[in-house]
């Protein structure tokens, strides 16, 4: 799914208007018509007091009509109208008259804290204040109505975005917003729903399709996009018949260090459970009894050193080798990296220490292989980008490293965001409970079994996250966020598979409608 940014909606609004011959205000019709139906079709007539609150620009008037046909449906209606300023919206002005038309009860203006109406827990608050058009600071007293809704504990809905949120920079005071439980955006999600510092002010989201032209929509390229199963089905590889392992590479593991064989052996676990033909794992001499007794499945070779890596020689011919897990920051396993990249000519998934190395001595990036594979937490990006100020600059930081060194950048989060080419490709699936010592390793394992078997390098990014997602949110129903660890993630990767081609027994949402019939 694409992720739109603000220039291309109103580019999206302008051309929809022109190709099917329709006006701004039909447009603005045709949304705030979405979202009564979206309500309508879940509350089915209940007399739960809804509050409209609307601004003065286009948003404001998508609450209007939302208001309007609320009341011509029996509803249990209170419009407000946030007066901020002096100006309004040519589209804000007609809605205004239409449902002035419709009702005696006009809708009251609010221009301080004293107009402030009351709000029980059980009520409703629809958020149409502001839109993605917002371009300045929230007026203190409007800041204030928006800490009425959360004292309030009742339900809101924001119309497009939650108020006070920009779509392309950080938000300023973060008591300026409005909190959501849920928001019904247009045509796309916003970048912003996805981000650390950002994200909390929706717990849930939705789009509603306003009818926007399906060509621009189809053919606009992107900066962002959002990654779910449709996304990735297509990249998926079947196996034929008459497939051998051969057919599906040779994936080799090299990290490790006393007291750290786990990681490897997860990484190498994850590797072949995601499909790799082959799996080797090359570690101190400590780990070889471990990996060749809790992991059968494995070849191992083995350093000249007992307790870290000092060397980097094999004889083997892998297709993809994933390095750094577990590994340590030993000045010796610094050198042995070190002469490794300036022969190496093979793809390179790093995480963990390798990340680290390549922190503390960058010219190392140099030497990368082009379309390597990058996967670091954020403190593991900070060391090899730099601090910044706040999620816009570390994309745009992230993206600028990206196309330096020509490698694709995976950071880890609650959405991982994929870099590749100057785009972002932002994950859906994973849950807390991936929270827990080795999830990363297993990751670095499921992207380097990928490349193994063919895939593209910033696919098998991609996909493998999806996956690695995937399959924590199915392992979760069994252990919970609490007891589930990196092992299980492995052990229902072969889940993760097969629901790819699984229909959904029920509507996505099912459970935020019963919600919402409740309210």
């Amino acid at each position: 799914m694409k992720i739109f940014s603000k220039a291309q909606i109103y580019s999206g609004d302008a051309l929809t208007a022109e190709r099917q011959n329709i006006t701004s205000t039909e447009l603005m019709e045709r949304a705030g018509t979405q979202i009564f139906n979206w309500m309508h079709m879940r509350m089915q007539g209940a007399q739960v007091p809804i509050h409209v609150f609307c601004g003065i620009g286009n948003n404001g008037g998508d609450g209007l009509v939302l208001a309007r046909h609320l009341i011509t449906h029996g509803y249990n209606v209170y419009t407000y109208i946030i007066n901020y300023s002096d100006k309004r919206s040519k589209d804000f002005l007609i809605n205004y008259d239409r449902i002035k038309n419709t009702t005696k009860k006009w809708p009251t203006l609010l221009k301080c804290t004293e107009d402030f109406p009351e709000i029980h827990a059980n009520d409703i608050i629809v958020d149409a204040v502001f839109g993605i058009g917002l371009n300045r600071p929230v007026d203190n007293w409007v800041k204030k109505l928006f800490q009425h809704f959360k004292v309030s504990k009742a339900f809101t809905m924001s119309v497009d975005i939650p108020s006070g949120l920009y779509t392309d920079k950080p938000v300023e005071d973060k008591e300026a917003v409005v909190y959501a439980g849920f928001t019904l955006s247009f045509a796309s999600p916003k970048l912003v729903f996805f981000l650390p510092e950002t994200a909390k002010y929706t717990v849930q989201w939705e789009i509603l399709d306003i009818g926007l032209d399906p060509e621009y929509l189809y053919t606009t390229e992107t900066e962002a996009e959002l990654i779910g199963k449709h996304e990735v089905l297509p990249n998926y590889m079947p196996r034929e018949k008459f497939s051998h392992k051969g057919q599906f590479g040779h994936a080799l593991i090299i990290g490790g260090s006393y007291g750290k064989i786990g990681a490897v052996t997860l990484a190498s676990r994850a590797a072949l459970s995601v499909g790799a033909g082959l799996v080797s794992a090359y570690v101190p001499k400590c780990g070889y009894v471990p990996l060749q007794a809790s992991f059968p499945e494995a070849m191992v070779i083995t350093d000249p050193n007992e307790e870290k890596i000092t060397t980097i020689n094999f004889e083997i011919e892998p297709t993809v080798i994933g390095f750094g897990i577990g590994v340590g920051t030993d000045a010796k396993t610094v050198t042995a990296f070190e002469a490794f990249l300036k022969t190496n000519k093979l793809p390179l998934v790093i995480d963990a220490d390798g990340l680290n190395i390549l922190a503390k001595k960058k010219a190392l990036l140099k030497l990368l292989p082009e379309f390597s594979v990058l996967t670091p937490h954020p403190k593991e990006l900070e060391r090899l980008v730099g601090a910044w100020k706040d999620d816009f600059e570390k994309l745009k930081k992230a993206k600028a490293f990206s196309k330096k060194y020509s490698i694709i950048l995976v950071i880890k989060g609650a959405n991982t965001i994929t870099v590749f080419n100057e785009k972002l490709f932002v994950n859906t699936t994973g849950n807390p409970g991936l929270a827990t010592a080795g999830s990363g390793d297993v990751l670095t394992g499921i992207v380097t079994g990928l490349i193994s078997q063919g895939y593209h390098h910033s696919v098998a990014a991609i996909f493998g996250v999806y996956l690695h997602g995937k399959s924590a949110d199915i392992a979760v129903e069994d252990f919970g966020y609490q007891s589930l660890i990196a092992s299980h993630v492995i052990e229902y990767l072969g889940e993760a598979f097969i629901d790819l081609f699984k229909q959904p027994e029920q509507p996505p949402q099912q459970q935020d409608t019963e919600q919402a019939q409740e309210k």
